[in-house]
């Protein structure tokens, strides 16, 4: 990663030109190529340790919480956690029923 010496913002590269841009002030830099081996791109990134959260994805792999559905009184769910707040509020853990697929929330 490539921070402004501007504004300190996040920096990222302009694939026309191939410099580095600013996505906060707008400022333009051509890449430090000493550096680059330095940089981490997302580009790369895999997306193995993503935990799907849309309905119809597949449970496997997500851990179990013993909570009760609403619905059916199911004492097993599918669970993710999220920081949906500012970091310093605690997160909100999203619930699938594993026997009818009900949704909620739970907050800490």
């Amino acid at each position: 990663m490539q921070f402004c010496e501007e504004c300190g913002s996040l920096m990222h590269t302009d694939p026309e030109t191939d410099e580095m841009v600013c996505s906060n002030c707008g400022v333009r830099t051509t890449k430090d190529e000493e550096r680059a081996a330095e940089f981490v791109s997302t580009e790369t990134q895999t997306f193995d340790d993503v935990i799907e959260t849309e309905e119809g994805d597949a449970d496997e792999g997500k851990p179990t919480a013993d909570v009760i559905c609403e619905e059916c009184d199911n004492d097993e769910a599918w669970y993710t956690i999220k920081q949906t707040g500012a970091a310093d509020e605690p997160p909100t853990r999203f619930f699938k029923c594993t026997e009818c697929g009900h949704r909620w929330r739970g907050y800490s």
